[in-house]
């Protein structure tokens, strides 16, 4: 069943972060599909406007529903990542999507402000969550590009001003993490602080952390076993940070480079052992099993695993 990220906030804010995981592709619909059955988790499905490019949106759109008739115990919502205006616009008036994300944090702040409350009023008249981002991420993903000098972290009093402008209903928070492979280095790693900061002034509120992915030392060398040429310094959160950071209001967390790393670690190892081989069904059924089961992981460690009939209670499914 589609429910709005809102929904799922109301009952997981302070008891576990909702995973919000990007699809490209039918491999991808089915194991998200199946390892969130698998941990009875809540989840939100995050199309970016890559994936929109890539798949098209109508097939997409296609295969969640498809997806959603073989899975009839799923509760999820579909929600539009890292959206500009055009994007939010045209995923509103579709009458699919149940949230949207607009991303003008590379604006200046009282631009992002006027941009976000158009969404917001357009997305609210239509029974739409909205998510918002303040500060800005670096790092690689997609489209996004933003380069570790421009990136900035998000200011707690700033926020405040914003979601009481805005009326977003959860909001991206830059806390040093950032997109793509290459998190941190040395010592850095998650801003607490800064997120306890953000909470104190804004208690109650869901907070999202973006760019999220673990980037596991042993999926990049297997993937470098098997032929790439991934540098073995990526770094990316401790998946035990999740735990730390439910309490601090954190009620969402987008996983995104994990995922393409379990599918180029499964395709790299099974051409290089099966080099005869030419049916891409095959590693695709392969996939669509690590897929589910690294789902089914990542739930675990964002508190979200066995929570689905608490959700269905709750919300009264």
């Amino acid at each position: 069943m589609i429910v709005t990220t809102a929904q799922l906030f109301k009952v997981a804010y302070g008891r576990f972060a909702v995973g919000a995981y990007n699809i490209n592709n039918l491999e991808q619909t089915r194991g998200l599909f199946q390892g969130n059955i698998d941990s009875k988790a809540p989840f939100i499905i995050q199309i970016s406007k890559g994936a929109r490019k890539y798949a098209g949106v109508k097939m997409l759109e296609g295969m969640i529903r498809a997806a959603q008739e073989e899975f009839p115990a799923a509760v999820f919502a579909v929600h539009i990542d890292h959206g500009d205006e055009a994007t939010c616009y045209d995923a509103i008036d579709s009458g699919f999507y149940s949230s949207v994300m607009i991303d003008a944090s590379h604006e200046p702040f009282e631009k992002n402000i006027e941009i976000t409350r158009r969404i917001v009023e357009r997305a609210h008249a239509k029974g739409l969550s909205v998510e918002a981002e303040l500060g800005m991420l670096g790092g690689v993903e997609e489209d996004i590009a933003v380069d570790e000098g421009s990136a900035f972290l998000t200011d707690p009093d700033q926020a405040v001003e914003f979601v009481e402008r805005t009326g977003c209903d959860s909001l991206a928070v830059a806390i040093g993490t950032s997109h793509g492979a290459y998190k941190f280095k040395g010592a850095q790693g998650v801003r607490f602080d800064r997120l306890a900061q953000i909470q104190a002034k804004l208690p109650g509120f869901p907070l999202v952390m973006h760019g999220s992915s673990s980037v596991p030392a042993e999926e990049v060398a297997r993937i470098n076993a098997a032929g790439g040429k991934i540098d073995p310094s990526a770094k990316g959160v401790n998946e035990d940070d999740f735990a730390k950071a439910v309490p601090l209001g954190v009620t969402k967390v987008n996983i995104d480079t994990d995922g393409r790393l379990v599918w180029t670690r499964v395709h790299r190892e099974y051409f290089r052992d099966h080099p005869e081989q030419f049916d891409f069904r095959k590693p695709g059924e392969v996939f669509m099993k690590e897929y589910a089961a690294f789902i089914a992981h990542k739930n675990e460690k964002l508190g979200s695993a066995g929570k689905l009939d608490l959700v269905m209670k709750e919300l009264g499914l």
